[in-house]
């Protein structure tokens, strides 16, 4: 079951990115880090950087599902090595999105139609990051975007085990979210 506090964040109206995402570039294809430059273990979530991710889904529509993240954050690591290893949500994430690791504090410039995310130093992230996470900087957050990349839930911030993790990706992977509140479909409410 999720917690209230995941409760009240997923029952807030839907935010809308304030970026319409079409074509994506980076202008620095890798940092010394590897923060965009993912590489897919092959049993295990096919994450992919960002700029990769809008290529696939705009060829073949799908929901990004973004795992921003930072290379200090001990609760990353642990989901790394621990909900993200369950071949359940390995599985559900593989064939209902695209996988995005995005690194928060990565000092790559991102574009997106004709506007460029930069790091910036005062936050100690790159634009992107801020902007996805509505300036609330918290990590492991997890951000959904649909097949227009559009935000279709606020960001969720905090480690999650499987059990708290596979209601959201279902609710958001199976377009539940059209017909239902979260409210109904986690039972905390009957349906009209």
């Amino acid at each position: 079951m999720i917690s209230n506090k995941f409760k009240k964040l997923l029952s807030l109206p839907a935010l809308v990115l304030a970026l319409g995402l079409g074509i994506v570039t980076s202008c620095n294809s890798q940092s010394a880090d590897k923060p965009n430059g993912i590489i897919a273990e092959a049993s295990g979530i096919q994450w992919m950087s960002f700029e990769e991710a809008v290529k696939k889904s705009e060829a073949v529509p799908k929901k990004l599902f973004i795992d921003v993240y930072t290379n200090w954050c001990g609760w990353c690591k642990k989901m790394d090595a621990t909900t993200f290893k369950e071949d359940t949500v390995v599985k559900f994430i593989n064939e209902n999105f695209y996988a995005v690791k995005l690194n928060a504090e990565t000092k790559d410039t991102i574009r997106f139609r004709e506007k460029e995310f930069k790091y910036i130093a005062d936050y100690k992230a790159n634009e992107l990051a801020i902007s996805l996470l509505s300036g609330k900087m918290g990590y492991p957050s997890y951000v959904i975007l649909d097949e227009q990349f559009t935000m279709i839930t606020p960001p969720v911030q905090s480690y999650l085990n499987k059990e708290d993790l596979m209601p959201i990706l279902h609710f958001f992977g199976k377009n539940i979210h059209k017909e239902k509140t979260w409210e109904e479909y986690s039972g905390q409410v009957k349906p009209k």
